[in-house]
C-alpha cells in the first residue's frame, strides 16, 4: 500500500488530541477507525458516548509491534505466532486475555482484548509515533455503514470527533477477521477480509 501524506504537522496534532483525551479518525487498511488512549476511561467514555455504542461491547487496538502486546494481553496463546506470521501486519484482529487492569469498557467487561497491527502505513506511523496501543474501532455510529473517507466521518459526526486525518479513501468492503480460542481450537468471532480457512490453514502449518 502506497503511503498516503501525512505531514507532521497532521501527525503532530493528532498525537496532541490523543494525548489529551480526545478522538481521532484516521485511515486503516479496511476502514476509517477511531483512535483514544485505550487506558484513559474517560477518553473511552467519550468514544462509546460518540459512537452511540452499548458498555459491553468491546474495542478494538492496534500495536505497532508485538512487544507492546504485553500492556494488553496476559499471554500468547500458541496457536497465535504462526498467525502473526503470516497476518500481522494486516487485517485479523486477535483475541486475547486481557491484562485485569485494563479499563472496562475497553474489554466491555469480558476479561478479553482484540488486537492487530495495522498494515495502513498512516495507522502504523500513528501508532508508532503514540509509543502505545491505541483504539480501533470503526469510524461509525454502531450499526452504522463504518466511513471509509474523511468526507464520510464527517457526515457521521462532524465536529463531534476532535481530528479526522486527511488519509483519503480506504479500501472498505470488509472489517478485519475477529478470531479467538474456544478451549484449544481457533473459532471465527466475526467473518472478514482474510478467510478463515485460510487462518486454520495456516494454523495447521505450525506442527
Amino acid at each position: 500500500m502506497k503511503s498516503p501524506p501525512f505531514p507532521p504537522e497532521e501527525l503532530a496534532k493528532a498525537l496532541a488530541v490523543i494525548r489529551a483525551g480526545g478522538v481521532v479518525a484516521f485511515p486503516t487498511e479496511t476502514y476509517y477507525g477511531l483512535a483514544v488512549d485505550p487506558f484513559n476511561p474517560e477518553a473511552l467514555s467519550r468514544l462509546f458516548a460518540l459512537k452511540h455504542r452499548p458498555p459491553d461491547k468491546p474495542v478494538l487496538t492496534l500495536i505497532e509491534r508485538r512487544e507492546q502486546l504485553a500492556l494488553l494481553a496476559r499471554r500468547v496463546p500458541e496457536l497465535y505466532p504462526p498467525l502473526m506470521d503470516a497476518f500481522w501486519p494486516g487485517p485479523l484482529t486477535l483475541v486475547f486475555e486481557a491484562v485485569p487492569a485494563l479499563p472496562a469498557l475497553l474489554t466491555g467487561s469480558t476479561g478479553t482484548i482484540g488486537v492487530r497491527i495495522s498494515s495502513h502505513p498512516i495507522a502504523r506511523r500513528l501508532v508508532a509515533a503514540a509509543g502505545q496501543p491505541l483504539t480501533a474501532t470503526s469510524a461509525n455510529y454502531s450499526g452504522q455503514p463504518p466511513a471509509v473517507s474523511p468526507a464520510e466521518v464527517m457526515a457521521q459526526f462532524g465536529p463531534r470527533v476532535d481530528f479526522v486525518v486527511q488519509g483519503g479513501s480506504t479500501p472498505g468492503g470488509g472489517g478485519s477477521t475477529l478470531v479467538g480460542l474456544s478451549g484449544n481450537d481457533l473459532v471465527e468471532l466475526r467473518s472478514g477480509v482474510i478467510p478463515f480457512a485460510a487462518i486454520l490453514d495456516q494454523a495447521r502449518k505450525r506442527v
